[in-house]
């Protein structure tokens, strides 16, 4: 019994491998296989599969049915019908030819053409096959709904081919676009249009445009390359790789896409890169690829803006802050965008320039009324503006906003020699006046040495401030800053050490 059960199984094993052979050599062999030579067999599938939307399975009984038999008029009618639905004008065009050379009274064959021939834009052609359908059958709505049509869209098209050779751009792209509405296949309207559209300074509605002719004109590698050179001056770098490749499927040695297609890898992968170091926080390889970006296309606007954009970012998260906001200013002058306008701030605020930062919040702002962090720096200026009437520990010591706790400490000492109340003598007025310069600086280390307590004080609130709701104020007296109160309540003596 087991012997049997694995020779069934071998055989259907092999029936199967068969089977696939069959339809590996020849898509219609296995169809001819159980159909035989009956093509109403296949025309009926066919229909079942076109009314179902099955437009390729339907396609195939189609052409397995006219491989038995060619000149079934109704059967050309039906594939005509997929063809088109599938948006192929031409192969539907030429059975529907056919299909007229076999019965020249069949209208709807007619009629099918004709809005073909209308929506390709060979109006004359059109009106030709929908005069002969009406002096048949003069009732026809649908051939006298596109026959009263044509006169219109001749005209204008006459006058939109005037309106184009005398580059009124703009009156010539609004009655193009009327005509391509009933037109819409006509790559001469599309091609015409995109010159308007370019003249005008719109490219991404040429972009459009000619990615509608590669789909209407097969082996177009003109569109692909038009199309890639129009997303690499609009800085769309992989778009632009994506079209030209293309056209090298197209044609792997065409003389213009291979040269081209060079160039923009060789941007791309420094575009790449360069975005890739800005994400992961590589500030440093970002402002180096960057600047190679503006070595390998000194020349294309929308790279210039990408290059100038990261050199801003990077540059201020480097802590450079003139160069951050030079390039700032530079990529702001290109493209105002609210995330530029907050850098620069960010970078004004460093340098101490807040009414600048302020301003260049509001703008982000004005752009993007609901863009986060420039509500959020707007708050924190205000709150720096504050602070600046009280202390401002930077300036006590005259060091950057950015600076590191290296040049705080080299600052502190500084100051702190010139400052110590062991320098005057006596109790004059000026060694009142050190001893109090004398805490102010202190506190100054006290804070911007102090991760945390910087933090709080750069997001505009002094920790040392026995105003502030945290801040339980600052004795130096009772720190280890080399200040040591007198026994009895004596006068204060220092010791100053440089820690």
């Amino acid at each position: 019994m087991g012997n049997r059960r694995r020779e069934l199984t071998e055989g259907k094993m092999r029936a199967f491998c068969a089977l696939f052979w069959m339809l590996s050599v020849d898509s219609f062999g296995i169809l001819k296989g159980v159909f035989g030579n009956d093509s109403n067999k296949h025309l009926e599938l066919g229909k079942l599969y076109m009314a179902q939307g099955q437009l390729q399975d339907a396609l195939t009984h189609f052409h397995a049915a006219l491989e038995i038999d060619s000149n079934n008029y109704l059967t050309l009618f039906r594939r005509a019908t997929v063809f088109l639905a599938l948006g192929r004008s031409k192969s539907a065009l030429d059975d529907l030819n056919k299909v007229i050379e076999l019965k020249p009274d069949f209208n709807s064959a007619r009629i099918q053409k004709g809005i073909i021939l209308v929506k390709l834009g060979r109006l004359e052609e059109a009106e030709i096959e929908l005069k002969k359908v009406l002096q048949r059958d003069k009732s026809n709505e649908e051939a006298e709904k596109w026959y009263s049509q044509l006169g219109i869209l001749q005209r204008q098209y006459q006058q939109a081919r005037i309106l184009h050779s005398d580059k009124e751009w703009v009156t010539a792209a609004d009655l193009l676009t009327k005509i391509i509405d009933s037109c819409p296949w006509d790559t001469n309207l599309r091609e015409m249009r995109i010159d308007c559209h370019l003249a005008m300074g719109e490219t991404a509605k040429a972009i459009t445009d000619l990615r509608a002719t590669t789909k209407l004109i097969s082996d177009n590698t003109e569109s692909y390359l038009k199309l890639s050179k129009l997303h690499y001056l609009m800085g769309e770098g992989n778009e632009s790789l994506n079209e030209v490749r293309e056209c090298l499927k197209l044609d792997p040695e065409h003389k213009e896409c291979f040269p081209h297609y060079k160039k923009v890898k060789k941007v791309v992968k420094v575009v790449n890169d360069l975005n890739s170091a800005a994400s992961d926080e590589r500030f440093t390889d970002c402002i180096s690829l960057a600047n190679k970006l503006l070595k390998v296309e000194p020349s294309n606007q929308n790279f210039y803006f990408q290059a100038e954009e990261k050199l801003c970012h990077c540059s201020l998260k480097e802590g450079d802050v003139k160069e951050a906001i030079s390039h700032c200013t530079k990529a702001l002058s290109f493209r105002s965008e609210p995330r530029i306008l907050c850098d620069r701030a960010e970078a004004f605020i460093l340098e101490g320039s807040l009414d600048e930062a302020q301003s260049d919040y509001s703008k982000a702002l004005e752009i993007d009324e609901n863009f986060q962090r420039a509500k959020d720096g707007i708050q924190r200026v205000q709150k720096l503006q504050k602070q600046a009437k009280k202390r401002d520990y930077y300036k006590i010591l005259n060091v950057r906003r950015s600076a590191t706790k290296k040049e705080i400490l080299k600052a502190y000492r500084k100051a702190a020699q010139k400052w110590h109340p062991d320098n005057f003598q006596g109790e004059s007025p000026e060694k009142k006046a050190a001893e109090k310069k004398f805490i102010d600086i202190a506190a100054a280390k006290e804070v911007l040495t102090d991760p945390e307590k910087r933090k709080k004080f750069d997001a505009g609130e002094d920790p040392l401030d026995p105003e502030s709701q945290q801040g339980q104020g600052f004795n130096p007296f009772q720190q280890h800053h080399g200040f040591h109160r007198g026994h009895g309540g004596g006068p204060f003596s220092f010791k100053f050490h440089f820690n």
